[in-house]
């Protein structure tokens, strides 16, 4: 009885743990940041890399950071549903004061509020 109680718990378990690596391997949005350029003190441009899986709305964020590493500036591009699934796009960010780095911090659907 014990033995096959403890078999349904690790096949559940088992079972459980292939359908998370499965649905995290296999995001409906990546994005990657390929470079950026600080253009003044109030300005800084960068590109990124947007990759869907489905046509689905992403909206990527960005950060402009500061020596102190404090965020001066912060912008969302919008990737329509019905561009290019694989596309790069510039982005240009306000900061409040001299940036030294934009960081990307992910894309996000609809269905996955998770940066990526």
């Amino acid at each position: 009885m014990v033995i096959g109680v403890l078999g349904v718990v690790v096949l559940t378990g088992l079972t459980w743990l292939v359908w998370v690596a499965f649905i995290q391997s296999n995001p409906p949005v990546t994005s990657r940041l390929l470079g950026y350029e600080i253009t003044s003190p109030t300005t800084a441009k960068a590109t990124i890399q947007v990759d869907r899986t489905k046509s689905t709305v992403a909206n990527c964020r960005l950060q402009a950071k500061a020596a102190d590493f404090s965020i001066v500036g912060e912008i969302t591009v919008t990737v329509p549903a019905d561009s290019p699934r694989h596309q790069t796009l510039p982005a240009t960010l306000t900061t409040q004061r001299a940036a030294t780095a934009v960081v990307l911090i992910g894309c996000t659907t609809p269905s996955d509020p998770h940066p990526r």
